[in-house]
């Protein structure tokens, strides 16, 4: 659940936040046009208030892009079409935290799931999972990580949280 002081991750194509904030007229087309239902609309008071937001750790985004053009008023861009565009945050693995740093546990978890597998995360040495710049955002990798090791920053505020592995850079595209 995202608490009051977390930035918002906001859906694909979103413009910084600060337009997006100004052009969204919260009128929930995005969130009905996801049909994953992963879109709520953000709680609270202030100016983000029923404004799109995703909460990964409960339902990630499926990157299907149907609410980019769902967008009447020009706050996600009409020109992000391939989940290859999208970067709505970065995820980060808290090494503190991942079975594969702390305990040598194998787990691959999030790179099993990742939809863009071995482009947004990638094996280091074959098994240590590592991100890279890559990563749209989506939090599929948080939503599915049995012990919380992995933690997706919007773009709004995309600060490594402390014990971050470092983001690598993205493999070349056919490699």
């Amino acid at each position: 659940m995202m608490s009051a002081f977390d930035p918002p991750l906001r859906p694909p194509g979103a413009l910084p936040e600060k337009d997006f904030l100004r052009l969204c007229v919260r009128c929930g087309q995005c969130i009905e046009a996801c049909p994953h239902r992963t879109l709520v609309p953000a709680p609270g008071f202030g100016r983000g208030r029923r404004a799109p937001v995703i909460e990964p750790k409960e339902r990630p985004c499926q990157l299907c892009l149907r609410c980019v053009p769902s967008c009447p008023a020009g706050a996600l861009d009409q020109s992000v079409r391939d989940m290859k565009d999208v970067r709505m945050g970065q995820a980060y693995i808290l090494e503190s935290a991942c079975h594969n740093y702390t305990t040598g546990i194998m787990c691959m978890t999030c790179y099993d799931r990742c939809p863009l597998r071995g482009r947004a995360v990638i094996l280091n040495f074959g098994y240590l999972p590592a991100m890279t710049d890559a990563c749209a955002g989506c939090g599929v990798c948080e939503h599915v990580c049995p012990v919380n090791a992995v933690r997706v920053m919007p773009v709004s505020n995309n600060v490594p949280p402390p014990s971050a592995v470092p983001t690598l850079k993205a493999p070349e595209e056919g490699r």
